[in-house]
């Protein structure tokens, strides 16, 4: 597909991230401050690794990311406080890495599935991405933890922001000014990941 080039594009390359995404998490963290300074950070479906090297120039060196995807992060993507662990992120194997990696204090997934054209099947994807992001954030944030993860907006929204109201002491839609006008992702912020009732991160 033809890269559009447009403002945002054209400022990702002057500031050496690989995708115009970053500023979606920016103005993310600007309005819900995500990233805590020195924080430990899970991004899931980082490639090619914009929302990582934001997150770790953000929270200065003790910050740590652990970045996930199936496909590799762009080229420059090494720091000595980034773990790369390529594979499904709903697989056991990977499961069970992120359990020794946290607990995390945030959960960021920009993650969205290859696309049909199809907006129906494309939404029902995303959303089960988005059911995935929740269960490992529920899974691997501490208490207070945040979560931030895409959505392609559809029939399933208001069911996945009431299963977030559960988990975090609040859960919103956000639309950043970076994305697309004719795009139809948003974005779910949960704020304040609530301990589970018997006593468990």
């Amino acid at each position: 597909m033809r890269e559009i080039i447009d403002h945002w594009t054209l400022r990702a390359r002057r500031e050496g991230y690989p995708a115009r995404s970053v500023y979606k998490l920016k103005e993310i963290d600007e309005k819900f401050g995500v990233l805590p300074p020195g924080g430990r950070i899970l991004d899931l479906g980082a490639s090619p690794g914009s929302w990582s090297l934001f997150a770790l120039r953000k929270m200065g060196a003790r910050g740590r990311v652990t970045a996930v995807d199936l496909n590799p992060l762009a080229a420059g993507g090494a720091a000595e406080n980034l773990d790369f662990i390529r594979g499904d992120m709903t697989s056991p194997q990977i499961l069970d890495a992120l359990d020794r990696a946290g607990p995390f204090d945030a959960v960021l997934s920009d993650a969205a599935p290859a696309t049909t054209g199809n907006r129906t099947l494309d939404t029902a994807r995303s959303e089960l991405l988005v059911e995935g992001a929740i269960r490992i954030a529920r899974r691997a944030l501490r208490p207070g933890g945040a979560l931030v993860v895409k959505i392609f907006q559809g029939t399933g929204r208001e069911s996945l922001l009431r299963d977030m109201r559960e988990i975090f002491d609040t859960a919103r839609a956000f639309k950043p000014r970076a994305t697309r006008r004719e795009s139809f992702e948003t974005y779910f912020v949960g704020l304040g990941k609530k301990e589970e009732p018997d006593g468990r991160a």
